[in-house]
């Protein structure tokens, strides 16, 4: 695939995503995938988003000429494409896990047949879905960064200094991911 790829019902968010990300490239802009849908493509689709949130690195360009040339229709803060259930999103960057109190400069890079797709790397997946846990309680959250860092390989030395610089819910948060990721890899006895 590549950009001639005729989007429809059947494209998978990896390729969606890496469209995007490198028809962007071709017209200057660079971004990274965050959020959930990272989760998706990390977790094998085991958890699932339909939101593809891609932040700016460097300064921010307008997406406009780019999203409409693949076929996307601005809707306020989103762009939909009229055959996939997905949806575009481009938050504010630069892209920063917990609130900006740590700058990501290294991100993944996956090679698909639609293009190439910069991701957040699995540690910084597990720590920006943790920020959720810490500053806003979403519980879910807590499921998806176990679940990825079940099955990637993660940084948990990182994660534990990065949690503890996070104030007051941040260690207990990183303890109790800590405890329930240790319980997935220890059989049932």
């Amino acid at each position: 695939m590549n950009s001639a790829l005729e989007i429809d019902e059947e494209t998978s968010l990896e390729e969606l995503a890496a469209l995007v990300c490198s028809a962007l490239e071709r017209d200057g802009i660079e971004v990274v995938l965050s959020g959930g849908s990272v989760v998706s493509i990390y977790s094998n689709s085991e958890y699932v988003s339909y939101d593809l949130d891609f932040i700016p690195i460097g300064l921010s360009r307008r997406v406009d000429r780019t999203m409409m040339s693949l076929g996307f229709v601005s809707q306020q803060r989103h762009w939909r494409h009229p055959r996939s259930r997905y949806w575009v999103e481009f938050p504010v960057g630069p892209v920063a896990v917990a609130v900006g109190e740590e700058m990501i400069h290294e991100f993944a890079e996956r090679e698909t047949s639609a293009g190439r797709l910069r991701l957040l790397r699995p540690t910084e997946c597990v720590m920006d879905r943790l920020t959720w846990v810490i500053h806003a309680a979403d519980r879910q959250c807590l499921e998806q960064a176990i679940r990825v860092a079940t099955l990637q390989t993660v940084d948990l030395r990182r994660i534990e200094r990065w949690a503890g610089n996070e104030g007051p819910n941040g260690t207990p948060c990183f303890q109790e991911f800590s405890r329930r990721l240790d319980e997935t890899r220890t059989p049932n006895r």
